[in-house]
Formats: structure tokens, C-alpha cells, sequence
């Protein structure tokens, strides 16, 4: 009995082994494999400190422009919600009862609206925007919060600079 169980142990571990060895031509060749390439335009993130924040610039009213071509549809006049959520013109703070969640006085870090937009808008053609309409779209979207001075330029660097409201959660 002892000798069966440990020829089952040595030949559950040459599994194991047979497994940790395993090269991708032994797999049983679903997909494909994914070349740097293709990693390196999947690998967009920005985070909260501005790390990963592309070159480029944008202004309010170049933003004003692109809501209303692309985000108004769902989002509403001047960002007052329609069929998708509302983003700016929040009245009650996030303490009431039914506290309305706009970018104003919700969004922790303005970078991440940044990645936001440029990930998974607009929602009929996500990452369609370049850097300097995502950039134009983030100032409007802020200036429409009463978070960025509509005559000024957006960049990497001013992006950073912006404290939100909602900085501490």
C-alpha cells in the first residue's frame, strides 16, 4: 500500500514538473500569442500621480466642441445627464441622502478622468480619441465643474496640478 502511494505522489509531481516546463507550442492553441507590440498599445494606464500621461494639449472650448458631437447624445446639455450619467451641475454634496455623483464632486483625481475618457470613450468607439481631443474633452468636462478656468490649456503638467474637490475621499 505504501509503495502505490508513493508511486501516485511521484508521478502526481512529474505532472507538476511536466507542467512548470510546459512551452506555449505544448498548449492546446487557443488564440495567439500577443506580440510587444500589441502589449505596448493596450498598456495605457494613467494614474492618480500623472504617471503615464501622454505629450499633447487641449483646450475648453476645442472640448465644448467634441461634447457636443460625441458625449452629448448620452450625457445631456452641458453635462446634466440624459441616457447615461450626469457630470457636472451637482447640487446636493455626497453627505445627503441622495447625493448626485458628478465629476465635480466625486472623481478623487483628474488623471483619472484623463484615462477614463481615453480608454472607453465615446462608447460607440472607445480609444478613438487622440491625446489632444482627450485633453480638450478633460478641460471642458472640469471647466463645466468649476474646476478649470476656461481661457487656460490643458496639458500632462496642469493635469497634475488640479486638487479635486473629492481628493481625500
Amino acid at each position: 500500500m505504501k509503495q502505490k502511494r508513493l508511486i501516485l505522489i511521484l508521478v502526481l509531481i512529474a505532472i507538476g514538473i511536466n507542467f512548470l516546463l510546459a512551452r506555449s507550442a505544448n498548449t492546446p492553441r487557443l488564440g495567439q500569442e500577443v506580440t510587444p507590440e500589441e502589449v505596448a498599445a493596450r498598456d495605457i494606464s494613467i494614474f492618480p500621480d500623472g504617471e503615464g500621461l501622454p505629450e499633447g494639449e487641449g483646450s475648453v472650448p476645442e472640448g465644448e466642441k467634441i461634447y457636443r458631437a460625441e458625449c452629448m447624445i448620452c450625457h445631456g446639455k452641458n453635462g446634466f445627464g440624459h441616457t447615461a450619467d450626469q457630470l457636472a451641475g451637482a447640487e446636493m454634496s455626497l453627505t445627503s441622502e441622495y447625493p448626485e455623483k458628478t465629476i465635480g464632486n466625486y472623481w478623487p483625481y483628474a488623471t483619472t478622468l484623463f484615462d477614463f475618457i481615453r480608454r472607453s470613450m465615446p462608447m460607440d468607439a472607445p480609444g478613438s480619441l487622440t491625446n489632444n481631443e482627450t485633453y480638450s474633452l478633460t478641460a471642458y468636462l472640469l471647466y463645466l465643474n468649476n474646476i478649470f478656468d476656461e481661457n487656460d490649456k490643458m496639458t500632462a503638467k496642469k493635469l497634475v496640478e488640479i486638487k479635486m474637490p473629492n481628493h481625500n475621499g
